[in-house]
């Protein structure tokens, strides 16, 4: 190894060997400070530019999207549920799209008088591009036929979020705010007599309040979009709540009776 000519450059190599976890031998070390001369003062070609130094160019950065605006532009635009479908599953404006299979938007009969609406798609859903067909989306299933409802026939099945959260995280308040256009949207251009909003999340999105789904639950509360519709809406216990713990099923059953009860009066 060939001695450095100039305190500086043994210092700077001596900090780069501690950076790489290199074992200095201080001795030594010093030993090299010793016997390096003092460096000559450098000559005026050193010392002097030759030119004016170019400042570099400020990096351009495209300003940001305003996404939510965005999104309530592509929702308005959409005069029924197959235009809305096409302008979600063209919408880039949420960052989990890029890590998604699908845009995950609805299921069931359009028109129904009967919407489900849940929190998003999991590994099932985004796999196949459709919502609730998981392990939780067959217990709704036959929660649904309980009260004599399928989607085959006569419900609507949609989520308040289109895309896979990373490990099925519940969606950030971003994440809802972009897709909340589109959903209110779906809501108007399918205009159901009632809404069941399954889970937490969905129930808390639609209906702006911070109460738990324990509280939410057991009552009718109203959805109202900002163009005015108003609609009936039922908060459940999500499928996969269920799934985990069995032992609330009677309190879903009477949940279901209500939604049963109150699409009769409707009707």
């Amino acid at each position: 190894m060939s001695t450095p000519t100039s305190t500086a450059a043994l210092q700077a190599l001596t900090e780069w060997w501690q950076d790489m976890g290199v074992e200095v031998d201080s001795a030594r070390i010093d030993a090299l400070m010793r016997e390096i001369k003092p460096s000559q003062k450098p000559s005026d070609s050193q010392t002097k530019p030759t030119s004016t130094p170019i400042k570099p160019m400020p990096r351009r950065t495209r300003a940001p999207k305003n996404w939510v605006t965005e999104a309530e532009t592509a929702a308005a635009g959409a005069d029924s549920l197959e235009a809305l479908k096409a302008a979600i599953e063209a919408f880039e404006g949420c960052p989990l799209k890029a890590s998604c299979d699908h845009s995950v938007v609805y299921d069931g009969v359009p028109g129904a008088d009967l919407m489900v609406i849940g929190e998003g798609p999991g590994a099932e859903e985004d796999r196949r591009g459709l919502p609730f067909i998981g392990k939780a989306g067959q217990l709704l299933d036959r929660m649904l036929a309980a009260i004599d409802r399928s989607r085959t026939e006569n419900t609507f099945i949609t989520n308040v979020n289109y895309w896979r959260t990373p490990g099925n995280r519940n969606p950030e308040d971003e994440e809802l705010d972009v897709c909340r256009p589109f959903v209110e949207r779906m809501i108007v251009l399918g205009r159901p007599k009632l809404v069941i909003a399954a889970g937490g999340v969905p129930a808390k999105a639609l209906l702006g309040k911070s109460d738990g789904i324990m509280r939410l639950r057991g009552t009718e509360h109203v959805f109202q979009a900002q163009d005015g519709t108003s609609i009936p809406l039922i908060p459940i216990l999500h499928p996969a709540y269920l799934l985990r713990r069995p032992q609330d099923k009677s309190r879903a059953w009477r949940d279901l009776l209500l939604v049963e009860q109150r699409l009769s009066e409707l009707a």
